[in-house]
């Protein structure tokens, strides 16, 4: 039986242009090579290993033609909304304790600075309000698809991986979370919403 939901944020509740991130740097002489060194770049922004700071000053070392407002810019392009219904639907699901909800997301303090300003505070703060927890990478020091960070929310919070259902839209972070028993729905960005999960909750009952 599943008693725990474990959301992902980006391509779940919020929309992500990820190919945005890729188009802006090419303004600043963007290449297959920076873009190998920014991924790894993002992966320890991702688990707080430096300072949103000291993120904007390598990125300058590999694109030293952006400005840190440029900067900026170009690493939030990636984000665009969260629609109302989906704020709609996560509230409603959280008043029917039903289960007890999760947030589990790799992010970095730059992205959800910009989440909190596209969203309101308010409104930001309602959504948050609706998981028992809210993880975030670089605040928990880890991040998917290492199997040590859904360890770390089921010890956390003393749950059965059988009795857990993640979503999330990428197959690598869903792999990895059903080797240790986590059901897992992948969702298919652009063909599947978060908020029909029940319909796939069901082949797990």
């Amino acid at each position: 039986m599943i008693k725990n939901i474990i959301f992902d944020l980006g391509d779940i509740f919020i929309n992500l242009d990820k190919t945005a991130i890729d188009r802006g740097i090419k303004k600043f002489g963007g290449d297959p090579t920076l873009k190998s060194k920014l991924f790894g770049l993002n992966a320890s922004f991702e688990i707080g290993e430096i300072s949103a700071e000291q993120f904007i000053q390598q990125f300058n070392k590999l694109f030293p033609k952006a400005i840190k407002t440029e900067v900026i810019e170009i690493w939030n392009s990636i984000l665009l909304e969260i629609p109302d219904y989906r704020i709609d639907f996560i509230v409603n699901l959280a008043r029917e304790s039903s289960y007890r909800l999760f947030l589990l997301s790799n992010t970095n303090s730059i992205h959800i600075d910009q989440i909190q300003a596209k969203m309101g505070l308010d409104k930001f703060n309602q959504f948050k309000a609706c998981f028992e927890k809210f993880y975030l990478s670089h605040e928990i020091k880890l991040r998917k698809p290492n199997t040590a960070i859904y360890e770390y929310v089921l010890t956390n919070n003393n749950i059965a991986a059988e009795e857990t259902f993640f979503i999330d839209d990428s197959a690598e972070n869903t792999a990895s979370a059903e080797k240790i028993g986590i059901k897992c729905w992948t969702l298919l960005v652009g063909k599947e919403d978060v908020v029909n999960f029940k319909s796939r909750l069901s082949d797990f009952v």
